[in-house]
């Protein structure tokens, strides 16, 4: 998987182009653009090769860097985990995955049942030696860029040590993709002061100032979206219900300004002025720029977008998997945390 124009390694990305809300007919058009804007990539599609190729044709055609890998089931939205592992094992998701496993694909891309892409992921790549739990991290939307958050919703509870392995993978994370050198790391609590958040809590604190890493202390909510911490750590409850609140949050206001710019014939006019800035601060807000979480601490890169992506949000999540693998992050994580265990770290 080698030569290229541009020098770079083939990277090769196995889709579960099934997945999600609306499968193959996001999925295909998402891969086909995905090709385009990177050179040095291929692409496997799983799922339905009737499906695959009916859509593919749609679109104008099998492109090359592109191949179809046919699986025969699919993974529900609503489907139990331990379901899905135990009798989807020619799944679009569980192949997607066998196939990086194999060697066959450097990483793997999914909108499909996040719980039952955790436990097939944790279950045939497995973890990273040492670590007790994958973490689901993703960027959010901050004034400066970005912040790196995690976990968003696979470890509902957590141990404070828990807690520090989540910093360091996310400190890795930042590092590689956002070419910092000492990521901010904060710790999601209810207060910025010392006695203040719940024993679990406070012992991560104890054991995150032990470690290697630039941590800063006890963060709160506001500190998500703005420009005092690279990386937030949390437990998958606090996470995931952040997240899902944010997401709420931005819809509230696009909701608002639509009715407001709409109320009268003056408001539309000053609106149609306001239209170009209105834009910038879309894209900038826009969700499906951030699209595409990855599953750290496994020992591949496997990354989750949205079930509602559309081709646009669910390319971002292919961009995002090309850069972890580039950057070669599962590795860059590993290397760290044989460091961190061996005492470096938290003792």
């Amino acid at each position: 998987m080698t030569g290229t124009s541009d020098k770079r390694r083939m990277t090769t990305l196995a889709i579960d182009a099934m997945g999600g809300d609306h499968g193959a007919g996001v999925i295909v058009p998402a891969a086909v653009a995905a090709l385009q804007r990177h050179a040095h990539l291929e692409l496997v599609l799983v799922g339905d090769e009737g499906v695959l190729r009916e859509a593919l044709e749609t679109g104008g055609g099998h492109p090359a860097r592109l191949h179809v890998h046919h699986a025969s089931q699919i993974v529900g939205m609503d489907e139990p985990p331990a379901q899905a592992l135990r009798f989807k094992k020619d799944s679009s998701m569980r192949v997607a995955i066998d196939l990086v496993r194999d060697g066959r694909a450097d990483a793997c891309v999914s909108a499909g049942n996040t719980g039952a892409l955790m436990a097939t992921a944790r279950y045939v790549l497995k973890t990273l030696p040492g670590l007790d739990r994958p973490a689901i991290c993703t960027a959010m939307p901050a004034s400066q860029g970005h912040t790196h958050m995690l976990d968003l919703g696979a470890n509902v509870e957590c141990s404070a040590e828990h807690l520090a392995q989540f910093a360091v993978m996310g400190s890795i994370l930042a590092t590689a993709v956002d070419s910092v050198d000492a990521p901010r790391v904060g710790l999601l609590n209810v207060g910025a002061e010392q006695i203040k958040g719940n024993d679990q809590v406070k012992e991560a604190d104890r054991l995150l100032r032990q470690s290697d890493l630039n941590y800063i202390g006890f963060v709160e909510g506001n500190d998500i979206y703005g420009d005092r911490v690279d990386v937030i750590v949390c437990d998958g409850f606090v996470g995931n219900v952040s997240l899902k609140t944010s997401e709420g949050v931005a819809e509230l206001i696009g909701s608002y300004l639509r009715q407001e710019f709409g109320r009268n014939l003056w408001n539309r006019m000053v609106g149609a002025l306001a239209l170009p800035i209105l834009r910038r601060i879309r894209e900038r807000i826009d969700p499906r720029r951030y699209n595409g979480a990855s599953l750290l601490g496994l020992q591949a890169t496997v990354i989750k977008s949205h079930g509602s992506a559309d081709s646009v949000s669910f390319g971002h999540a292919i961009d995002i998997s090309v850069l972890t693998v580039d950057k070669d992050v599962p590795e860059r994580i590993d290397r760290h945390l044989e460091k961190y265990l061996a005492g470096s770290g938290p003792s």
